[in-house]
């Protein structure tokens, strides 16, 4: 009778114990103890550990890496942001590879990318502005453009610049953007439309040698507004290519010199550029123009491509002025997205 008691009891005893294990410490230290190798936790994973080093190095000292072969370096600059992606990926690879030592290493990219991008997580008020401004390449291959031109209305902008205008379409641009905008400017592939009358407009010659004749895609036009006469640029540099042999931006370098050089010339104190410039601002060839403007504000508004946007390419700087705060539009019927920047022009 006891022996049956006894089984009754354990009987009992086991249905009612849980089938979920608690916490046991000793075997998470099992588990990031020594593998096989006899290794621990703060042996294993230094190849891992040498990328975090790496990526880390790239990011903070990315001035430092080469154009000589294939501009390496402008490569790198044009996707800068995304090398933090690296820290999730090498996060996952170090729990997998129970590695101590690898998840202190990341730490430091992980603090790197915070320095140079953290700020442009935040979100909130961008501060006041006085204008409004929108810069969309509308793509030569649009062909909704009256629909592209009611979206950039909507964001009730004082200042217009397009690219990759053509004859057809940019007859369409004018009649759909008159009745708000009623200056407005157009040279060769690019074209200004304004709230403000529009004085002493001009093409901007920023052709590189070797381009064909007839390759026009500048302009140069004052717009008079309540805070001031403002001189306007809208500029689409050349195309940049990955080849074989690297980064192919010589056309779009040459042309960023010439645009650079132009805005050093500029007499009028205010100046408002607009464009796509093929490339970010942390790219080392737009440095003839980015040295002479004001700091970019904190912001990704990536622009392009449209599907899937990795890099904000399309730019609006300013000089003796400030862009308070810049976001992207819905997508219209281009490659592009539009970006609208908030410009305070009173000093």
């Amino acid at each position: 009778m006891v022996k049956r008691a006894t089984g009754t009891v354990a009987s009992e005893s086991s249905a009612a114990t849980p089938r979920w294990r608690p916490f046991h410490a000793g075997r998470w230290r099992w588990r990031w103890g020594k593998d096989a190798k006899g290794r621990s936790a703060w042996a294993r994973g230094r190849v891992l550990a040498s990328l975090a080093v790496l990526t880390s190095a790239l990011m903070a000292f990315h001035a430092n890496v080469p154009n000589a072969v294939g501009h390496l370096g402008s490569l790198l600059e044009a996707f800068l942001p995304w090398l933090g992606l690296a820290v999730p990926v090498l996060l996952v690879l170090a729990l997998l590879r129970r590695s101590a030592t690898v998840l202190v290493f990341l730490l430091v990219p992980a603090a790197v990318w915070a320095n140079l991008f953290g700020a442009l997580l935040l979100t909130g008020d961008r501060g006041a502005h006085d204008i409004t401004a929108v810069q969309h390449n509308v793509s030569d291959e649009n062909t909704a453009p009256v629909d592209t031109a009611k979206a950039l209305i909507k964001a009730a902008p004082e200042l217009i610049a397009l690219e990759e205008l053509t004859p057809p379409a940019s007859a369409l641009y004018e009649e759909a953007l008159a009745p708000d905008y009623p200056y407005h400017a157009v040279e060769g592939t690019v074209g200004l439309w304004s709230k403000y009358p529009l004085e002493d407009v001009r093409r901007l010659d920023i052709k590189p040698r070797g381009i064909e004749e007839g390759w026009s895609r500048g302009l140069r036009a004052a717009a008079r507004t309540p805070w001031g006469e403002t001189a306007v640029y809208v500029a689409h540099l050349p195309s940049v290519r990955v080849r074989l042999t690297g980064f192919d931006s010589a056309w779009r370098d040459e042309s960023a010199g010439l645009l650079g050089a132009a805005i050093a010339a500029e007499k009028l104190d205010k100046v408002i550029l607009l464009g796509d410039f093929n490339s970010t601002v942390d790219d080392r060839g737009l440095a003839p123009v980015t040295s002479q403007m004001n700091p970019q504000a904190q912001d990704f508004a990536f622009s392009w491509p449209a599907v899937f946007p990795v890099s904000r390419i399309d730019h609006i700087m300013t000089r003796s002025a400030t862009v308070t705060g810049v976001r992207t539009l819905p997508a219209t019927g281009s490659d592009h997205l539009p970006i609208a920047a908030g410009i305070e022009l009173a000093s």
